[in-house]
């Protein structure tokens, strides 16, 4: 069976990070500061460790904001 000559070529339908939007990037990123953050409060709150639950609910807060201006961007076009 013949090589093809370009194999790459049937990879370009997969997108790579460089090809995110970078509202998109802000959406990912503050998602996953949210979801981070929520461990770190449950964390702080198991362990009986308020100054972890005050980080984490920082990051959780810092996500969300993060998230929302993706969205925001989305909207009016990046």
């Amino acid at each position: 069976m013949p090589r093809p000559n370009n194999p790459n070529k049937y990879f370009k339908t997969f997108k790579q990070e460089g090809d995110m939007k970078p509202s998109t990037k802000d959406e990912v990123k503050g998602k996953f500061h949210e979801v981070k953050g929520k461990i770190k409060e449950k964390v702080g709150k198991a362990t009986n460790n308020p100054s972890l639950v005050n980080e984490g609910s920082n990051e959780k807060t810092a996500g969300k904001v993060q998230k929302k201006i993706g969205q925001v961007e989305k909207v009016l076009g990046d």
